[in-house]
């Protein structure tokens, strides 16, 4: 049994981040394990802040995320942008 990296924790326990939209200037929020979410003034989509996670170079990363948590991980990375 692998014990759980601080690595994933943002991805297994979500958090709220607040950005804002480069559209209209409102506040969007935009959880640690998404990429992107629609601005509720404008309606268009404002990518957060991407940044390298030890998802993408962890050979144990499935095992320690679950197969859930790591599918929506690559569903989200193959989006954005």
């Amino acid at each position: 049994m692998i014990f759980e990296c601080p690595g994933s924790k943002l991805f297994k326990q979500p958090e709220p981040k607040d950005v804002k939209c480069a559209f209209c200037g409102s506040e969007v929020e935009i959880w640690t394990d998404e990429v992107k979410a629609k601005c509720p003034c404008c309606k268009k989509y404002v990518t957060g802040q991407v940044t390298q996670s030890c998802f993408d170079w962890c050979k144990h990363a499935r095992e320690c995320a679950g197969d859930e948590v790591y599918n929506k991980y690559l569903e989200n990375k193959n989006t954005e942008g």
